[in-house]
């Protein structure tokens, strides 16, 4: 990652009531006047992450810039963030997220944003399961070095569009997101940053993760836009 996250409004934190715990968020923007966001995309951070993520914070704010808002959760509590086992929890993380996107249709500021997810590591499977059973609801899906193998069956039946963006050198983590790839029968593409690995820490790794999600997004949720030519 370069630099400092871009410039952008401080998120508001929010609870979220989700399956008998209250998990955490930071909602951004969301400005209750003009212009519009072009939509809302929901985060989901990989395992021993957070809401806090550097990495999920900083592409948050690219599309932000590009005019959507943003909610970054915490699928586990503090107490649970500790328990290795709940870390790969699929199925509690995809009941996690699909509860904040309940969420997110009940409020009067975000009911009627298209909604979208963004999922990194295993929070990228649980994205992708979401987006199977809730169909008429998620607009498009992004896996930023995605363990799309642990979606398991579902991933036949996702429908949004999705785009899985791997590091080059993550070999294993590409291998993985190939297979997934020839599973997946929505629309798809598989980005592949040239020279950058899981955490895409290298010098304008992230950068292109934002702003490849971003024309994603704008593709698929508000409308069509030019794709950069890092597209695979």
């Amino acid at each position: 990652m370069e630099g400092a996250a871009p410039t952008q409004e401080a998120g508001v934190s929010v609870v979220i009531p989700a399956a008998g715990v209250v998990i955490a968020g930071e909602l951004g923007g969301v400005t209750g006047g003009s212009p519009t966001p072009l939509g809302i995309v929901v985060f989901a951070h990989g395992s021993g992450s957070s809401r806090m993520s550097p990495r999920n914070q900083y592409v948050a704010a690219l599309l932000r810039q590009y005019g959507f808002s943003t909610l970054l959760l915490d699928l586990l509590t503090i107490e649970e963030q500790y328990v290795i086992s709940k870390r790969f929890d699929i199925e509690l993380l995809t009941t996690r997220l699909a509860e904040a996107v309940r969420w997110v249709r009940e409020q009067e500021a975000l009911k009627d944003l298209p909604l979208a997810l963004f999922g990194a590591s295993t929070g990228a499977a649980a994205a992708l399961r979401v987006a199977a059973v809730a169909s008429a609801t998620i607009r498009a899906v992004v896996s930023r070095g995605g363990r799309t193998d642990l979606t398991g069956p579902l991933v036949s039946r996702v429908r949004a569009p999705t785009l899985l963006v791997v590091g080059g050198e993550d070999r294993e983590v590409l291998e993985l997101n190939q297979h997934t790839l020839a599973q997946l029968t929505c629309e798809k593409r598989l980005a592949i940053i040239p020279g950058a690995t899981h955490l895409f820490e290298e010098p304008g790794a992230l950068d292109d993760v934002g702003h490849i999600a971003a024309y994603w997004f704008r593709n698929h949720v508000s409308g069509p836009s030019t794709q950069p030519h890092v597209m695979r």
